[in-house]
């Protein structure tokens, strides 16, 4: 075989530099031509309509939903389709989105642009809101039922954080629970507050007006640490007490003076507060009960009276009970802080609302048969009325 000439192994070559040229060239071209058509898509995208519904499609974000989360709810509702979802994605995170997605009802369509979309996942939420009233006078217990059927946290979640030391105790609560912090008032929280938040706004709104009657009181607040011993907490353990006794305005300082005659007077001992809702809170809320509480059903027996295992039997005890019995509001407080002076030790309903009062055992017993016994109504001539005071 002849062997081939140089000049045709050059020519050779030379063809295939400039076939493998083209090539390169042909590539470069169909990479600009694909990535300038990408980039137009990209610029284009944020601005273009969906190819979906334009009936409106209605989305709830969940509390607390990361964003792939709210992308997978965008695709199962028809807003995105599948096949965008990942350059929706890129399009978030590029416009840093991601985080400001506000929980609640979103009103989308599936012919919306990207933009648009976005711009409505980032509207504020309009907060719906509750007024809701906690009466006087009632137990933590009750407090959680009233703001739960008002809409708000269950009951349960209300009665955890109310039991929650650790958050109470920067609340300045000095006791295991929240009784007789939660102040009655009428107030207006977020559906979506959480049990913790709602607990410590009452907590708040007692604070501020304790705060305020202590400073009109501060004589007699100082009175009271000096002959009693007492603390903040002690009044509120009182007026707690005054507040489950009576709902006459006008009768709680005399009753709060009541009981603190049987505390300061010499000549009375035991030194026995004596009162019934002491020993029915101490069978209904507390989480350790005694034995005979365990029994109780909703009335006061014997064995009631005379249990010395439960801490608030004011019968078996003396002096305050472990902690306050209820929620007392201004005028219950403000009772102990300026209670009626009189020799009165002793009192007992005049089953119209009211009480008779009385300063010794025989006046006492005498209003008792009266009253209790024999079923009298509103009529003080047996013993002591309000008007004997003094």
């Amino acid at each position: 075989m002849t062997a081939r000439p140089m000049w045709w192994k050059l020519r050779r070559s030379r063809r295939t530099q400039r076939w493998a040229l083209a090539a390169v060239v042909l590539t470069l071209v169909v990479v600009v031509w694909v990535a300038r058509s990408a980039y137009q898509e990209l610029i284009a995208y944020p601005d273009r309509p969906g190819r979906g519904t334009s009936d409106p499609i209605d989305v709830v974000i969940p509390q607390g939903a990361s964003f792939p989360e709210v992308l997978a709810l965008l695709v199962a509702s028809g807003v995105l389709p599948e096949e965008e979802a990942t350059q929706f994605r890129l399009l978030v995170l590029h416009k840093g989105a991601a985080r400001k997605v506000t929980a609640g009802p979103h009103r989308l369509r599936g012919d919306m642009t990207p933009v648009e979309i976005i711009e409505e996942l980032q509207r504020k939420q309009k907060r719906k809101s509750v007024t809701v009233t906690v009466p006087e006078g009632k137990n933590m217990l009750d407090v959680a039922q009233i703001l739960a059927a008002a809409g708000l946290a269950d009951a349960a979640s209300l009665e955890a954080a109310m039991r929650d030391k650790a958050a109470l105790g920067p609340l300045g609560i000095p006791g295991e629970t929240a009784e007789g912090y939660l102040f009655p008032d009428t107030y207006q929280f977020n559906l979506d507050d959480p049990a913790a938040h709602i607990v410590a706004k009452l907590v708040q709104r007692n604070r501020e007006v304790f705060a305020d009657l202590k400073r009109r009181y501060r004589a007699e607040a100082e009175d009271l640490a000096d002959d009693l011993g007492w603390d903040d907490d002690d009044i509120i353990t009182l007026a707690s007490i005054v507040e489950k006794e009576t709902g006459a305005k006008h009768e709680r300082p005399l009753i709060a003076g009541v009981f603190l005659n049987r505390l300061r007077f010499s000549s009375f001992k035991p030194k026995r507060l004596e009162t019934d809702p002491t020993i029915i809170y101490g069978c209904t809320v507390p989480a350790q009960k005694s034995d005979a509480c365990k029994q109780f059903e909703g009335r006061i027996r014997r064995i009631h009276l005379r249990d010395p295992d439960n801490p608030y039997n004011t019968y078996t005890h003396e002096g305050l009970p472990p902690g306050p019995i209820s929620n007392p509001g201004r005028a219950a407080i403000e009772a102990v802080f300026a209670p009626k002076k009189s020799r009165f030790l002793y009192f007992v309903a005049r089953n119209d609302g009211t009480h008779q009062f009385s300063k010794t055992v025989g006046e006492h017993e005498a209003a008792v048969e009266l009253f209790q016994r024999r079923g009298a109504v509103g009529d003080g001539s047996a013993a002591g009325s309000v008007d004997d005071a003094g």
